[in-house]
């Protein structure tokens, strides 16, 4: 029993150092982002049928940004506008802002990944809505199992520089 309780006595000594020491007392575990930052959501990843896009044409093959902002609807995309547009090398190019970075993840995916490499964020863009601009090298978007396959590998975005990733849900 005298054993018992000097571990006893030792755990309680113990308990009030660590806490004495503890240098930890000013920290933050609020959330909140620095100042001169936006924030932004990276996750969970919007639905299709939430995400806004606008479409255009890059590639200079008439009809080409109507069929493809078509077959974006018939998969539960909100299309805007839809209309021809600068010349684009590559398979597309997107353009978006803080409040569509998740949902420009969802529509890369649907370009196999071909869409976005980072690029096309805009720090200044106030509005929630994804411009695709189809390039010359477009054929076809992804099938549902590629376009399941390009979102693993995509994974989430990371919150580009000057923002502050706000999510909560893992």
């Amino acid at each position: 029993m005298s054993i018992v309780g000097a571990l006893v006595v030792c755990a309680i000594i113990l308990a009030i150092v660590a806490i004495a020491k503890d240098k930890q007392t000013g920290a933050d575990y609020t959330g909140g982002c620095p100042d001169g930052t936006v924030k932004v959501k990276t996750k969970p990843l919007p639905l299709e049928k939430a995400i806004k896009i606008n479409v255009y044409n890059g590639a200079g093959t008439p009809g080409l940004a109507t069929s493809v902002a078509e077959e974006l609807r018939n998969r539960k995309f909100n299309v805007g506008e839809v209309k021809d547009s600068q010349a684009v090398d590559g398979v597309a190019k997107l353009h978006y802002g803080p409040k569509a970075l998740a949902a420009a993840t969802v529509v890369n995916a649907y370009f196999l990944g071909n869409a976005d490499d980072g690029s096309g964020f805009d720090l200044k863009d106030t509005g929630d809505a994804v411009d695709i601009t189809i390039g010359k090298q477009f054929t076809a978007l992804g099938t549902p199992t590629d376009v399941h396959q390009a979102f693993a590998k995509l994974g989430n975005p990371l919150a580009p520089p000057g923002t502050c990733d706000t999510s909560t849900a893992g």
